[in-house]
């Protein structure tokens, strides 16, 4: 038993003393804390006493596939233990909130968990690099969560960037997605208008006029190249200008203006165009910016 607990903290201590701490390493720190626990570490917890991890990011969970889990935890019950850190009043849940909802929508009192010590930056970086493994971020909710790292971890956004494992243009844009109204981040977060749609909009400066495009994007279904065109009318002032780079180098310069129409690392090298993504959500951001379909 003791050897396990010191394996878990090695593991523990190497994850968060490392400047990245790549989404890869945070899925396996459930992994480990499950299999070195030990029968008499798994307690049977209220719900009633249980509280969602305050840097939670998401903010909504979809109904259906939390009634599907709790058919199922109905039928066989909760088979993995949620994670959870002792606070001042009850537990906060570090590791497992759609089983709490789940296991509420199923009528249980009680839950078992396995109670572990974190610090609140490590409930952060958690919550937030859980969350963008599974892709279960909406846009305003990743910028969110990236805005409250920079601002109560004290970060760089280069500094976020590498502990996140994305590009720094990325961060810079979907951080600028908190600059449209509240309306408009509104219907990116019900998938009415898509994070291409609003990275547009976001450049521009009136409300009314970013409000009156969303809603022509959300009722007409404008693909992004054409509410590009319309945004680069002379009457649309814009928050950010774009200077027009002289072709002194035709390759850098193509490169330069692919980085950004994309968000994405572009190289262009033996007549072959290079466009890296980071996963399968990425990869289809692309594509629907290139308004290429399947």
């Amino acid at each position: 038993m003791e050897n396990k607990k010191r394996a878990l903290g090695r593991g523990l201590e190497q994850l968060f003393n490392n400047d990245n701490l790549d989404i890869e390493s945070i899925s396996s720190v459930e992994k480990r804390i499950y299999e070195s626990a030990t029968n008499e570490e798994i307690v049977e917890l209220p719900l009633a006493e249980l509280r969602a991890n305050p840097y939670q990011p998401r903010k909504t969970f979809e109904i259906e596939p939390l009634k599907e889990l709790a058919s199922s935890i109905k039928e066989h019950g909760v088979f993995q233990p949620i994670i959870v850190k002792k606070s001042i009043k009850g537990y906060d849940i570090i590791a497992g909130e759609r089983r709490v909802r789940a296991s509420k929508l199923a009528g249980l009192t009680k839950i078992p968990a396995i109670i572990r010590n974190f610090t609140d930056e490590q409930m952060m970086e958690i919550a937030l690099l859980e969350n963008l493994q599974r892709e279960n971020l909406n846009a305003i909710e990743e910028a969110l969560a990236y805005h409250s790292m920079l601002e109560k971890l004290g970060l760089t956004q280069d500094e976020l960037s590498k502990k996140v494992g994305k590009s720094r243009t990325h961060i810079t844009n979907i951080l600028g997605l908190l600059r449209l109204p509240n309306q408009v981040q509104e219907m990116v977060s019900n998938g009415k208008i898509s994070m291409s749609h609003a990275r547009v909009l976001s450049k521009l400066e009136n409300e009314e006029q970013i409000l009156a495009f969303a809603n022509q994007i959300n009722e007409e279904k404008l693909p992004v190249r054409q509410i590009e065109k319309l945004t680069e009318e002379k009457d649309v002032p814009k928050k950010v200008k774009i200077e027009r780079k002289p072709k002194y180098n035709e390759y850098k310069y193509v490169e330069d203006l692919l980085r950004d129409k994309l968000d994405s690392k572009i190289r262009i090298k033996e007549n072959k165009i290079e466009i890296s993504f980071t996963n399968t959500a990425d990869l289809n951001r692309i594509l629907e910016i290139l308004d290429v379909k399947e």
